[in-house]
């Protein structure tokens, strides 16, 4: 149930995403920007810390997707997690996504609209490493933070046992997010919980004898 409800968050999302492109609305790739000056990071830091609201987080899960038009598909992976409310809404998914025979890995975090977006957001494991991830673009229902993981702050992950990810909000004070990365190493290591196929459509798919028998009848 768990994973089906982080599936629905992403989907949404990816719906939303395609759906505002189809029907020629503008994507915004920062999102709703305050109206205010640009802030350094001094001046941020100033504003003070606080902590988020909390969060009841899930089970680090590892799921696979792949196609079915061929035997040179890449399978594709994700390692997630996500926070929701008490209330049950899901605000927060991290995704770790890694495609076969392919050394880059990708992070990518899903927040609710409404992050002061100039500075990014800080990740840090067990405050030692840590990374800082651009938001990449935003839409009604959320913004995504993506950015490239090098291989040592993967090991990081693996190795540690708290996440902390650091965002602004709206009055620009930092509020702190902290995860567990329990059970991360153990997700990712290890074979997926489940593969999905996905089957794309178009005529293209078939064989190309099998298209151009169908062509000569």
């Amino acid at each position: 149930m768990r994973s089906f409800a982080a599936s629905a968050v992403l989907t949404a999302l990816c719906c939303s995403l395609a759906t505002t492109a189809s029907s020629g609305q503008q994507l915004t790739p920062f999102g709703d920007v305050p109206a205010a000056p640009d802030f350094t990071e001094q001046e941020i830091a100033a504003r003070g810390r606080q902590q988020a609201r909390d969060l009841t987080f899930s089970d680090w899960t590892k799921l696979c997707f792949r196609g079915v038009q061929g035997t040179d598909t890449k399978m594709v992976c994700r390692t997630s997690i996500n926070g929701k409310w008490d209330t049950g809404q899901i605000v927060l998914r991290v995704d770790l996504i890694e495609r076969e025979d392919t050394a880059v890995t990708r992070l990518q975090i899903f927040v609710p609209p409404g992050a002061f977006l100039q500075p990014g957001m800080n990740l840090t494991v067990d405050k030692n490493s840590s990374m800082n991830i651009p938001y990449t673009i935003c839409v009604a229902n959320g913004c995504v933070a993506a950015s490239v993981a090098n291989a040592s702050f993967v090991r990081a992950l693996e190795a540690g046992r708290m996440l902390s990810l650091e965002e602004v909000n709206t009055n620009v004070v930092t509020a702190i997010t902290s995860l567990p990365l329990d059970g991360f190493a153990k997700a990712h290591q290890s074979p997926p919980a489940q593969i999905f196929e996905q089957k794309l459509e178009g005529k293209w798919e078939q064989p190309a004898n099998e298209e151009e028998a169908q062509k000569s009848r």
